[in-house]
């Protein structure tokens, strides 16, 4: 009997499935840079993360649990740092005070930095926004001295308005010079064809592009109201007692002879925790306007 013959493999076969087993097995340099990619996004949230679970832990415990390293993981903890910075020492004022001023700041940059804007935009004036660039440019610190010496002889120190124009000076260039990069993608057709239709050029913007524009509003309104929430330097020269906001308030437990750890760790806190909720929800609105015009 003939010895039976066993049927080699079909070429064709074989030769289509080298690509898949290509395609499968990474080359070692992409699973290498992947591999690093990982441990490097790990090392920044860690790096980032750390102080603000520091800060959060450091607010739960007593003064003498902070100086004890024995105590830096566990502890018990204790809510006595909160009611003091939230009930004794009239917090809630302080809070009401950054609202508003970060508020009535981020509006009036608002309704003035947009239609501006615009025009810088749609009628190319380059010296107008390199006068808005110089203006982002230029430390806030070196305005502080003349601002003084100007609202103290007009009496103005002390008081709300002097603080609202003061961060003014600081969120209209930079809601400028978002919504002139928001405005230059956007298509001019769309204002030509209203046009066309019987608008008139104030009638474009208003009714279409303002409306289209509000992703850019949003991003730079967000990004103003953040500044003014923060800003520690012109609301400690210009405010008073009764308009002192939250990141000046936090030195009150700080005194000379001794420092509140547990209450400035609760009133650090409170300063950082609202201001990341609201990035933590508008980050797309953030992400989206400030790479707006990067792509036309």
């Amino acid at each position: 009997m003939a010895p039976s013959v066993i049927p080699a493999e079909n070429p064709s076969l074989v030769a289509a499935d080298e690509p898949a087993l290509r395609r499968r097995r990474k080359p070692l340099g992409v699973r290498a840079y992947s591999s690093f990619r990982v441990v490097a996004l790990i090392v920044v949230v860690v790096a980032l993360l750390a102080p603000l679970a520091w800060l959060v832990a450091s607010s739960l415990k007593t003064n003498v649990d902070i100086y004890d390293p024995s105590k830096t993981i566990v502890f018990t903890p204790t809510f006595d740092n909160y009611v003091n910075v939230l009930t004794r020492n009239n917090y809630f004022i302080y809070i009401f005070n950054s609202f508003w001023v970060a508020f009535v700041s981020t509006a009036l940059s608002l309704v003035l930095g947009v239609p501006a804007a615009y025009a810088m935009s749609r009628f190319t004036m380059h010296r107008s926004a390199l006068v808005v660039l110089m203006a982002r440019v230029i430390p806030g610190i070196s305005l502080l001295v003349p601002w003084y010496y100007v609202f103290s002889n007009m009496r103005m120190v002390g008081g709300f308005s002097v603080l609202i124009m003061s961060h003014m000076f600081v969120a209209l260039p930079l809601i400028v010079y978002i919504m002139m990069s928001y405005f230059d993608s956007m298509p001019l057709e769309l204002e030509e064809s209203a046009q066309v239709d019987g608008l008139t050029p104030i009638g474009a913007f208003r009714f279409i592009t303002l409306p289209l524009s509000v992703g850019g509003m949003a991003t730079a309104g967000i990004l103003a109201f953040i500044f003014s929430w923060n800003n520690f330097m012109f609301a400690l020269v210009l405010s008073g007692a009764k308009t002192k906001t939250l990141p000046v308030a936090i030195f009150d437990f700080v005194s000379y002879a001794s420092i509140d750890w547990g209450g400035l760790m609760a009133a650090a806190t409170v300063v950082t925790v609202p201001i990341m909720v609201i990035a933590l929800f508008t980050q797309k609105y953030i992400v989206s306007g400030m790479t707006a015009g990067a792509i036309k």
